[in-house]
């Protein structure tokens, strides 16, 4: 997910200047509509699960039809993320989109702009399906609020995760150190576990997520939310980047270089923290040998405040599908996103829920006792934010890769990167305006 292919993917169909023309009533999706009265309505889902996401995932699914007779869902495993987003656009061209798909939020801008995607309001806040105003206040305001572009609904959350604190309680008992409540408690245990040949954080290939935390909590996201304000090279995002870079270079932090995630470094006992996503747990839980005793905590705070990126994505509806598999495939949206799908899905992939209400099901409260190192992510959600999304968003996060890349490969001062990302930013902004 956080790897640029299948951006650039998308990135390589806008640069062409391709001209989707595709009619929201004009153009038949990959399913068609039921071939008689006495067939269910097909609703076409493409997805990009695999192994036993997957197999949740159709569990799911197959409850769904069978709890009513009127549409029935049909999952297609796309493959991998990236070959998603490129069958996605293929499809695009060709006039064969499914009716619903899998995707992340941030492709919504240039979908919406090319007249992909059908907007949810009319399904979501209006009609005898609609999601009444407890629904809504039910599922996480970070979900919602990343689902919403331009002032309307065009996706809904579903496989999430959001970054948590890994820590290894062996180290902690060893040198006396204790759980950190603050950034500043992590520098602080790196300095005093430096000269044992022990790293106080490890961070995964590239530290982005965890450095637009800080910047969040300094009260400064690096695009604001209309998509026009962009805060890259501020003093409080150069603070942020360099309190981070400062760890690396005195070597109380470390990434995890071309093994792209820190967690087998983690369990081998070469840093004392890591920060790294809650869905890695389940490898963390068969990676790491019995004799290790670990956790799992929500980020501590900078700058007084909290906050944590969620990742993962979400699902939208394609406007070229009928009108009968539109009202179906919000039907099983909202199915997934209920109280009792979502802990369903969270208890066998280990996703995070989308509703409060559903982390105080008796079910899951048993699911979480038995697996204690899940609790972190459903403690870190309230504090949870996902980054604003805008048109040229793609080119955008490359670009923020390769500036991260380069202070940690090329030995680039953080305010040269910044101050480069900040330039390219407000043209790939000003670009897309156009």
């Amino acid at each position: 997910m956080k790897k640029k292919s299948w951006q650039r993917a998308l990135l390589t169909v806008a640069s062409l200047g391709l001209a989707l023309t595709l009619a929201a009533c004009g153009n038949k999706s990959a399913s068609d509509s039921k071939a008689n009265s006495n067939e269910p309505v097909k609703i076409s889902f493409w997805n990009g699960m695999n192994g036993p996401y997957q197999k949740a995932l159709k569990k799911i699914i197959n409850d769904f039809n069978s709890s009513q007779s009127k549409y029935k869902v049909v999952s297609t495993a796309q493959g991998d993320y990236t070959a998603l987003q490129q069958k996605i656009m293929a499809a695009a061209k060709s006039n064969s989109l499914p009716v619903i798909s899998q995707t992340t939020y941030t492709t919504v801008p240039d979908y919406s702009k090319n007249n992909l995607i059908e907007p949810l309001d009319n399904y979501m806040l209006k009609g005898d399906n609609k999601l009444s105003s407890a629904d809504l206040k039910d599922i996480y305001p970070s979900f919602l609020s990343s689902s919403k572009y331009q002032g309307k609904y065009y996706s809904i959350p579903f496989s999430k995760s959001v970054r948590v604190l890994y820590y290894n309680q062996d180290i902690l008992d060893k040198y006396n150190l204790k759980k950190p409540a603050t950034w500043e408690d992590i520098a602080k245990d790196g300095e005093v576990l430096k000269s044992h040949g022990i790293y106080g954080m490890g961070f995964d290939k590239s530290w982005d997520m965890e450095f637009e935390g800080l910047a969040r909590q300094a009260g400064n996201p690096l695009v604001g939310v209309d998509g026009k304000q962009v805060n890259l090279d501020s003093a409080d995002t150069l603070k942020a980047a360099n309190f981070i870079m400062d760890m690396v270079k005195d070597g109380t932090a470390k990434t995890a270089g071309e093994d792209f995630y820190w967690t087998q470094a983690f369990t081998q006992g070469k840093s004392a923290f890591y920060a790294g996503s809650s869905a890695g747990v389940t490898q963390m839980v068969a990676q790491a040998p019995k004799s290790l005793h670990w956790g799992t905590m929500p980020l501590p705070s900078y700058n007084g405040k909290k906050a944590t990126e969620i990742a993962g994505n979400d699902i939208v509806m394609f406007k070229s599908a009928s009108a009968e598999q539109k009202k179906g495939a919000w039907a099983f949206m909202k199915y997934l996103m209920s109280t009792k799908e979502t802990a369903k899905w969270a208890k066998a992939t280990g996703y995070v829920p989308l509703r409060k209400s559903a982390t105080k099901t008796a079910d899951f409260k048993d699911y979480l006792k038995k697996n204690t190192y899940n609790q972190a992510a459903v403690d870190s959600l309230p504090n949870g934010f996902q980054s604003n999304a805008f048109l040229g968003f793609s080119e955008y996060r490359t670009k923020l890769l390769e500036a991260v890349d380069a202070m940690l490969t090329k030995n680039e001062p953080v305010k040269k990167a910044l101050t480069n990302l900040q330039t390219e930013t407000e043209k790939i902004i000003k670009d897309n305006q156009q």
